[in-house]
């Protein structure tokens, strides 16, 4: 979970939602969020909510799973019996193969037993390539999981070193491998673009060698520097030359080329599937409003309109959770409006676009200029829609807020 979040109002002890929240619970489905906050190094580009050893100060790894099975119940309680059987499960971080395959399939467990998981339902986990191995993979896939997204950020060594990363070239085309014999179905890589020192080469050696190895689904980011991170400080100092904005816009045109020409298409601005089923449905759960619990410390949940974030340490975390009260720190209940704008903007970075009809008189002229500068297609505004083109996509953000304005 990036970033401080904001102050917000208290959260009740009791996790009480409004009765509006909690009347959205049968009219979309649910997803659950766990967030599992340890990492074995911290890499220098993240800002996280994640911790390494040394880092815990009394928080403890080894009881992890027992406190998020804790909130999981909480979540029940809170929930009631209007919630629907979960339909995606996601575990984040952080690292969740540090802990062991046993604690996440028990964490798997209480959703199946707490909410009931739907048929055909999304189980992902993210994995860093050197915190899995066949058997790991094995015992994921024999406790229900579906789908697992691999970190691989970059195929070129001197790239994963300036980004803190541990694991070596080929590792993560080697995980794809043990996953497939594992029985997934799923499998997605993550790759960062724009790491000072990258080159175009770097860039199309990570796109093939990720295409290469045969996954399913694709994530690109490009590269963010965030303030208090550990590359911030490199940059400052001037022992790396901060990305350039031609540059990343070259390697995003890069990316949906070769991903496109290997049979992945994009369905939002930053990732790729080759069908339809695909797609992280987990990661739709949140772009088109439906509702989720985020379970673990700084984990964020919606219900409903209702929008709140745990404390962030674990050993807060586990204070809270020992105690029978809320983990949450604080919440903030969206207006009508604000949620419009989420809408408008979540649905705007889709393949599918954004319905004009939620866009304001304002807002449906900015989506008429957009398609005139090229930014939007022309079809689909005729037919309703604001869809981004290529172009488009590399100036989703300034789209975004020419049309919410």
């Amino acid at each position: 979970m990036p970033g401080a979040p904001p102050d917000g109002e208290p959260v009740p002890a009791d996790g009480k939602l409004t009765a509006a929240a909690l009347g959205s619970l049968p009219r979309a489905p649910l997803g659950i969020y766990v967030h599992v906050p340890f990492c074995r190094t911290r890499c220098g580009y993240c800002d996280f909510n994640t911790y390494t050893a040394a880092e815990l100060g009394g928080g403890s790894r080894a009881g992890y799973a027992g406190h998020a099975i804790a909130e999981i119940r909480f979540a029940r309680k809170v929930l009631g019996a209007a919630a629907p059987l979960a339909s995606t499960v996601y575990f984040g971080g952080g690292t969740p193969t540090l802990l062991p395959p046993s604690d996440l399939a028990a964490i798997l467990a209480a959703v199946g037993a707490e909410f009931g998981l739907a048929p055909g339902a999304e189980v992902t986990t993210e994995a860093n390539p050197e915190s899995v191995d066949e058997a790991a993979l094995a015992g994921l896939r024999a406790a229900g999981f579906t789908r697992i997204s691999l970190g691989m950020q970059s195929a070129a060594g001197h790239v994963l070193a300036v980004l803190d990363r541990e694991h070596s070239p080929g590792r993560a085309e080697r995980c794809v491998r043990w996953a497939r014999a594992a029985g997934f179905a799923h499998v997605s890589l993550d790759l960062i673009y724009g790491t000072p020192g990258e080159s175009a080469a770097d860039w199309e050696l990570s796109l093939r060698r990720a295409i290469g190895a045969g996954p399913d689904h694709v994530s690109a980011y490009a590269l963010i520097v965030e303030a208090g991170t550990r590359l911030a400080a490199r940059i400052r100092r001037g022992e790396l030359v901060p990305p350039d904005d031609d540059e990343m816009a070259d390697r995003y045109l890069a990316a949906d080329e070769l991903l496109a020409a290997a049979g992945l298409s994009w369905y939002e601005v930053s990732n790729w599937a080759a069908a339809p089923e695909s797609a992280s449905r987990h990661n739709l759960l949140y772009w088109t409003g439906a509702n989720w619990w985020g379970v673990g410390p700084g984990a964020h949940s919606h219900v409903g309109g209702v929008r709140w974030w745990n404390v962030r340490h674990p050993a807060a975390y586990a204070r809270r959770i020992a105690a029978g009260t809320s983990p949450g720190q604080g919440r903030e209940i969206l207006t009508d409006a604000e949620r419009a704008t989420e809408r408008i903007m979540l649905a705007t970075r889709l393949a599918g676009g954004c319905p004009v009809s939620e866009l304001s008189p304002a807002g449906r002229r900015a989506a008429a200029t957009a398609v005139a500068d090229g930014l939007a297609d022309p079809a689909a505004l005729r037919s309703g829609r604001l869809a981004l083109t290529r172009s488009g996509r590399l100036l989703a953000d300034a789209v975004i807020r020419a049309v919410t304005d």
